[in-house]
């Protein structure tokens, strides 16, 4: 007997092979910013144009999370696919009319968890955007409750380049963290070759919790305590108010990514992306600047223990701690304390660029009381000030 190879099973053949990738673990600050938001249980958006993978990186964090991915075209649903059904019973005068939850929101409930995947948010008029709210922030569809095991991720185009596309409504963007999404050109080739990067899972370290969740507190409460006019700005531009712009809720969206960030020990560049796409640009780049004062060495333990001191690398850091120590020596003068600045002030020149010296040396010097002795240490520092000074006088 002889059988007959049908066409298309030679090309399911072909399919079958070009199907079969691999993954390997790849530093990709996308995807740990993204996993590190969606293990933080707090809604996410992604923005990016059409075909760079947004779609792609869903399912492949649902695998890594082992979360069943149910996805959701937002734009070709009604409202009441989200708000729910209205169904009359027996007795609708004593019972009230139930909001019936669509099929998809039911196998998330029995399921207990998974991913909800809201796919072009940004092609959904506003009345549906305006259905989402609740199942956003509250999980509720209709009459459900989606369970705490669901997580919440969408992704939407640029205005620009969405079909029929509509501004986000500001109370639902305000509820989501944003993150820009896009490729890597390195990445994509050697995807294309086979092998695509794994989302891997942000390791909390259960020793720092508690100390995690009292440095965002304090991280947040004292920025927002000297600057009061951050705590809620909503945008004047349309556009901007369908991204990430500060409100008390966004600030805690912001309080929890730097608490997860820091159980995590996360980079910069991930806690970065995650407080911008929380609160927006201009706040979070002040948080991050207020988050790196609070990590600076206090001037009164470097002025009590020179011999000890570690001082920054990053330059501006530097900077700001030697500004505080000259600070805290015309606060509180003596010569001990003057002496021991100078002996940061040389540590910092041994050990970075010299021009960062210039200026608090030049202040410390003025500090000096008649009965004072100058240690002889000093005069390491003297031909940097005067040949720094000198290339000032001749930019000019």
């Amino acid at each position: 007997m002889s059988f007959s190879v049908r066409p298309l099973d030679v090309a399911a053949d072909l399919l079958a092979l070009l199907h079969n990738t691999t993954t390997e673990a790849r530093a990709d600050i996308q995807l740990e910013a993204l996993t590190l938001a969606v293990s933080a249980d707090l809604p996410v958006l992604l923005w990016g144009e059409p075909g760079i993978g947004k779609t792609a990186a869903l399912n492949q964090l649902a695998d890594a999370l082992a979360l069943p991915l149910t996805t959701v075209i937002a734009s070709v649903h009604e409202p009441s696919d989200f708000s729910g059904l209205p169904v009359v019973g027996d007795d609708p005068a004593t019972q009230g009319v139930p909001m019936a939850p669509p099929d998809w929101a039911v196998r998330l409930v029995r399921s207990g968890e998974g991913l909800l995947f809201l796919d072009e948010l940004s092609t959904a008029p506003p009345a549906v955007q305006a259905a989402l709210l609740r199942v956003v922030l509250e999980r509720r569809v209709g009459a459900l409750r989606l369970p705490p095991g669901v997580r919440i991720v969408a992704a939407a185009n640029p205005r620009s380049s969405a079909a029929d596309g509509w501004e986000l409504s500001p109370p639902l963007a305000n509820r989501f963290v944003h993150l820009q999404w896009t490729y890597d050109h390195e990445v994509v080739v050697r995807g294309l070759n086979g092998t695509w990067p794994r989302a891997a899972l942000p390791q909390l370290d259960s020793d720092r919790l508690h100390d995690a969740v009292a440095f965002a507190r304090r991280a947040v409460c004292e920025l927002l305590a000297a600057r009061p006019a951050l705590v809620h700005q909503l945008p004047k531009n349309e556009a901007r108010r369908g991204g990430a712009w500060p409100s008390p809720r966004s600030w805690d969206m912001a309080l929890r990514l730097i608490a997860f960030a820091t159980a995590a020990g996360t980079s910069r560049d991930v806690l970065s992306m995650l407080v911008r796409g929380a609160v927006g640009d201009g706040p979070g780049l002040e948080l991050l600047a207020s988050l790196d004062r609070m990590d600076l060495p206090d001037p009164e333990d470097l002025l009590a223990n020179p011999a000890a001191a570690v001082l920054p690398e990053r330059g501006d850091l530097r900077q700001a701690v030697l500004d505080g120590v000259v600070a805290a020596v015309r606060k509180r003068p003596s010569e001990s304390r003057w002496n021991a600045a100078w002996s940061l002030l040389i540590l910092a020149l041994e050990t970075g660029a010299p021009d960062l010296v210039v200026v608090p040396a030049t202040t410390l010097a003025t500090l000096r009381r008649e009965d004072w002795q100058v240690p002889a240490a000093i005069e390491q520092l003297a031909g940097t000030v005067s040949l720094s000074q000198r290339a000032d006088l001749a930019r000019r």
